[in-house]
């Protein structure tokens, strides 16, 4: 399962989003949205899941909820904006994975077993930081591999 994994658009799709999503089964927003818009035009890729983030206070982006959780082939993985809101130990509670947004910092590590997953931004450049998406693919034996994809250089 190939997973595309999306952060703080804040209500800018760039077009490059659109083809550097192509293939993927399903599309993971992590908040700060912005606009309903950019969730309706990705669910024409593949199926969205969505959670709010700091910016997404009124409209439709409000009602998203704060965290989810994600069941792709046998391994759950659990969203949420901000990283310093996490309030659970994900290896307690046997998660394969943390994904998460906020920074606008692509990165991945992991800790205690559990992958966290920073797709970074690919709303307007903040500062001299990249635009970037996320790709995690997930194999039918659970393992997961978490990759970067540049869309426009800091």
């Amino acid at each position: 399962m190939k997973l595309g994994i999306v952060s703080d658009t804040h209500g800018l799709l760039r077009a490059e989003v659109l083809p550097a999503l192509a293939g993927v089964d399903r599309i993971l927003h992590l908040g700060d949205v912005g606009k309903f818009s950019i969730l309706q035009e990705l669910e024409k890729i593949a199926p969205v899941t969505a959670i709010r983030g700091n910016v997404d206070r009124e409209g439709p982006c409000a009602q998203l909820p704060e965290t989810e959780v994600v069941l792709a082939e046998g391994r759950y993985l659990y969203l949420l904006h901000d990283l310093k809101t996490l309030h659970l130990d994900p290896a307690a509670a046997k998660f394969a994975a943390v994904l998460f947004g906020h920074t606008h910092v692509p990165n991945f590590y992991r800790k205690k077993g559990v992958l966290y997953f920073n797709p970074g931004s690919c709303g307007p450049r903040r500062f001299e930081l990249p635009v970037t998406i996320g790709l995690l693919t997930v194999s039918a034996e659970g393992k997961l591999e978490a990759n970067v994809v540049l869309l426009s250089a800091g």
